[in-house]
């Protein structure tokens, strides 16, 4: 078997319409789907929920659970929040900065852009305290390759010793260069 890509991603959400509008006039996401039961079909635990899908470009789907009977979201304390985010990939630096402009211009506070050598980024939270990444590719196809090739030898080194290896350095350190 095969992946052929995710057909969609859930969170929960404090409220599904407030969460419908905000990613619409935000994000320009297009609100394709709801679907509203009493009962968990997999489970069939008695419990009403909201379930509402968002187009999210090329085939994927987020979709969010707003669960009007369960006590209030939180988030693991354990985890760092910048650990935990959904990043969402758009077509250029200048989307980036247009979005930008438009979440501070209503009060929301946008970290960013982030010089990530490979991609630049923003962050920003929605309503539901999720925190979202957009995300403009800037990396070259060498700068791939050099990244592909070592990999699994990082992940190796990792495994081994718990600590950030060096071989991709270059990526943070400014000393990249096409040769």
């Amino acid at each position: 078997m095969q992946i052929e890509k995710i057909h969609h991603v859930a969170y929960r959400c404090k409220d599904a319409k407030q969460t419908v509008e905000w990613y619409q006039k935000y994000l320009q996401m297009n609100f394709i789907l709801a679907i509203a039961e009493d009962q968990v079909p997999s489970t069939k635990e008695p419990d009403p929920y909201m379930h509402v899908f968002l187009d999210a470009g090329g085939g994927n789907v987020l979709a969010f659970f707003e669960l009007p009977t369960k006590p209030e979201m939180g988030r693991d304390p354990n985890t760092p929040v910048w650990t935990q985010h959904l990043a969402l990939q758009v077509g250029s630096v200048d989307d980036l900065l247009q979005t930008k402009a438009r979440l501070e211009a209503d009060g929301i506070e946008v970290v960013g852009p982030t010089d990530h050598t490979i991609f630049k980024s923003i962050y920003f939270f929605d309503p539901s305290g999720h925190r979202l990444e957009l995300a403009a590719n800037t990396g070259t196809p060498k700068m791939s390759q050099m990244l592909d090739a070592v990999k699994w030898e990082m992940l190796e080194e990792w495994d081994r010793t718990k600590k950030a290896p060096q071989q991709a350095r270059w990526m943070h350190d400014g000393s990249f260069h096409i040769a």
